[in-house]
């Protein structure tokens, strides 16, 4: 493979060409109520070829990798056709690797039948719980060989298989439904799925206690966010304003994301990486061949970096961070981020939440939406807290603001960072895209809490 993509990138006049094979293999199971809903699998193989001429790329894709040199040569002209102003991107340095995949249970190698009969012992767990309305519950596999080759002289190929999980039950009572969820999942380990009888009853309990909670009244609260909520505002608040593209395209964003600007205080610590061993956003090599790297983005409340590919690293002057990332061969790789969170301070938990009078403690997430600076997040879970204490539940609230001024009024960071690896993350038609977030519990003054 690595002479016959070598032998395909040579003799040809462009800045910069790649070339990525790949291979791809799926299968899932979902289940609504207690039938089966859907079950299958899925392969296929294809590649791209990539090339850089004068400050243009040029892209094609195919599904047969017969007479490779014509298909680079095929994007080599398109470049050329596209070529303007030029532009440097950031080069790399050679490398030949091939790194060996996490795999401590392979989910390809785990029977069906196995994996059904789980799916259905969840459901029962759920049903177990009087006033629930329905059910929903899947799990899937993803296995990604990746082929990489570049004019530079590297040869890298990577072997990664996500495993994804997630569970839902409603509850009714007359017109009121109520619902509660988790979403999980794992790099190469299909233990992540098993022994979660008890989650799943509690999951139901939840969506019914739901029934009976009352709505906060709407205002600003000091709020407690747990590590996945936290962790949900560092990946779609901030995150995505790190991704250099956005940047470098958005002339109001290049006038607030001033590298050296102060964002929070000396205890906010936000980072990217996709070095961190083990976590679903984790790789030795992006879809550029740059190896992978941990990324401060703020450091003691200023901005410090941004994420990278090798184009907008060179358009902004900058290093490459290793964030170009691609779903598959269909997809050109894009700035991405990988695993991304705050990290710990030296508080405890059950601290930050002693010293709010008058607040709301939000847990889980179910949604929400970014424009721009503005943010709207749904908590999955959320409680009463007066005097230092957390008192009753309530129903799901949201939380709204501007994610400059949340991150100023976060004033207090507990020791206890725990990762999200459920769910994905989507950018330009590519969804959903492996990543992981996180943070420990973090608490927030003066935000707005939509209720009643």
């Amino acid at each position: 493979m690595r002479d016959e993509m070598t032998q395909a990138l040579s003799g040809h006049n462009a800045d910069y060409i790649e070339l990525r094979l790949e291979e791809l293999d799926t299968n899932h199971i979902s289940m609504r109520g207690h039938e089966i809903d859907d079950i299958g699998g899925s392969s296929s193989r294809g590649g791209a070829a990539r090339a850089y001429v004068n400050g243009a790329w040029g892209f094609v894709t195919f599904t047969q990798s017969d007479n490779l040199r014509e298909r680079v040569a095929t994007a080599v002209r398109q470049a050329h056709l596209a070529s303007g102003e030029g532009g440097e991107l950031v080069r790399g340095e050679p490398v030949i690797a091939e790194p060996p995949p996490v795999l401590d249970n392979d989910p390809f190698l785990v029977p069906l039948d196995k994996k059904v009969n789980l799916l259905q012992e969840y459901v029962e767990a759920m049903w177990a719980v009087p006033n629930i309305q329905t059910t929903s519950i899947g799990s899937g596999n993803r296995r990604r060989v990746t082929h990489f080759a570049n004019s530079e002289g590297s040869y890298i190929r990577q072997e990664r298989v996500d495993v994804t999980f997630n569970a839902r039950a409603m509850a009714r009572r007359d017109n009121d439904v109520q619902q509660y969820g988790v979403s999980v999942g794992s790099l190469g380990d299909y233990n992540v799925l098993e022994g979660r009888h008890d989650e799943m009853r509690d999951i139901a309990e939840k969506a019914v206690a739901l029934l009976d909670a009352p709505q906060v009244e709407g205002r600003e609260y000091t709020v407690i966010c747990d590590p996945i909520l936290g962790g949900v505002f560092a990946h779609e608040a901030f995150g995505h304003l790190s991704e250099s593209d956005f940047v470098y395209e958005n002339d109001r964003m290049k006038e607030i994301m001033v590298l050296g600007r102060r964002f929070g205080g000396q205890h906010l610590n936000i980072v990217d990486g996709a070095s961190v061993p083990g976590l679903r956003g984790s790789y030795h090599y992006d879809d550029e061949g740059i190896p992978a790297r941990k990324s401060d983005l703020i450091r003691e409340g200023v901005l410090v970096g941004r994420l990278h590919s090798r184009e907008t690293a060179g358009k902004m002057g900058e290093g490459v961070t290793g964030n170009a990332r691609a779903m598959d061969y269909r997809f050109a790789p894009i700035v991405r981020m990988t695993n991304t969170f705050i990290e710990p301070g030296t508080a405890t938990a059950e601290e930050l939440i002693s010293e709010v009078k008058d607040g709301v403690y939000c847990k889980n997430w179910y949604g929400g939406m970014t424009s721009m600076e503005m943010f709207t997040f749904s908590a999955g879970e959320a409680y009463r807290i007066r005097n230092g204490r957390i008192e009753e539940l309530l129903r799901p609230v949201v939380l709204s603001g501007n994610v400059f001024t949340t991150l100023e009024n976060l004033d207090a960071v507990a020791n206890d960072l725990d990762m999200n690896e459920g769910g994905g993350c989507g950018k330009g038609g590519q969804s959903p895209l492996p990543v992981s977030n996180g943070s420990p519990h973090i608490r927030i003054q003066n935000c707005l809490v939509g209720g009643a």
